[in-house]
């Protein structure tokens, strides 16, 4: 029998997706390890917050790396958005950056923690060399 109000096979899924996002934000944030640390070369994808709207997000730079740019996509942890308007750092699309950071799993997915990241020549710091943050 399919049910004659689609809102209410909606609100399940709903109800199922908030709980899932609520239970990655409520994790402990990865730690940065100097062993899993990396660099990487890529283009600037898209600026992401977490959460989107409200107080403190945080900011994850999702950049385009690989031959394959358009599929070889990872996501990099970078500060609380505050910092980042402090600095006054901003990102364009397709900008060329490098990252050298701490390579984690987060909630089953590759996350890089930026230490250090060069964009137009210049290099932007967002951890010391020990992995604590700078903000």
């Amino acid at each position: 029998m399919i049910p004659s109000n689609p809102v209410r096979i909606r609100l399940p899924l709903f109800v199922s997706i908030v709980l899932i996002a609520t239970s990655v934000m409520a994790q402990s944030p990865p730690k940065y390890d100097r062993a899993t640390e990396t660099t990487v070369k890529g283009i600037v994808g898209e600026l992401k917050l977490v959460p989107p709207t409200g107080s403190n997000p945080i900011a994850y730079l999702v950049t385009k790396t690989g031959p394959d740019k358009e599929r070889d996509l990872i996501d990099i942890f970078l500060c609380p958005k505050k910092f980042l308007d402090q600095m006054g750092i901003t990102f364009k699309p397709d900008e060329e950056i490098e990252i050298k950071g701490s390579k984690v799993k987060q909630a089953g997915s590759d996350l890089i923690l930026a230490r250090e990241m060069v964009k137009a020549g210049e290099t932007l710091t967002f951890r010391f060399e020990d992995g604590k943050p700078v903000w």
